[in-house]
């Protein structure tokens, strides 16, 4: 066959191939010597006239993939549930650290109307009777609270700015 000569002088490539594939030299060799025994098998439906390499490349990779579908592990998920992903609580000690300062760092008068609406949840109406003011200015102290917060949180531009007390 005429196509022998090529297919062997291309072994050195598809080792090299499926070293990058599977990183293991023994692996690689086994993915190489099954890609040559599935290629042989099906060498009649290689198209003569087009590049070997590239078939043997495809062979390979599907060789590769069926390999890897069936190392899988098909267990049911009746057997054993997964234990559900948690939030990590690391930083939260921190988080509450930069929010007690930013908090600091306000006017109490916009301090006041972001405790009031964000911590004890009152309305706009029941904060601005609380504290004697229009609604409005309960309004716009909250908006000027929350954006300065927010500046100091989490930075403008994305540079945290610095909270000295």
């Amino acid at each position: 066959m005429s196509d022998v000569p090529s297919l062997i002088a291309l072994i050195p490539r598809l080792r090299r191939y499926a070293r990058a594939l599977v990183g293991e030299r023994a692996a690689a060799d086994d993915l190489v010597q099954d890609t040559l025994e599935r290629a042989w098998s099906k060498l009649h439906l290689y198209r003569h006239g087009t590049d070997l390499r590239a078939w043997l490349f495809t062979v390979m990779h599907n060789v590769h993939v069926n390999q890897v579908r069936a190392a899988r592990p098909t267990s049911p998920l009746d057997d054993e549930m997964p234990e559900l992903a948690q939030r990590a609580v690391q930083g939260d000690a921190l988080l509450v650290r930069d929010l007690e300062r930013a908090l600091a760092v306000l006017p109490a008068a916009q301090r006041e109307v972001l405790l009031l609406v964000a911590l004890e949840d009152l309305s706009y109406d029941e904060t601005a009777r609380t504290l004697g003011i229009p609604i409005g200015t309960v309004m716009s102290r909250l908006a000027r609270a929350r954006e300065k917060v927010r500046i100091l949180m989490h930075g403008k531009g994305g540079s945290k700015l610095q909270v000295v007390k």
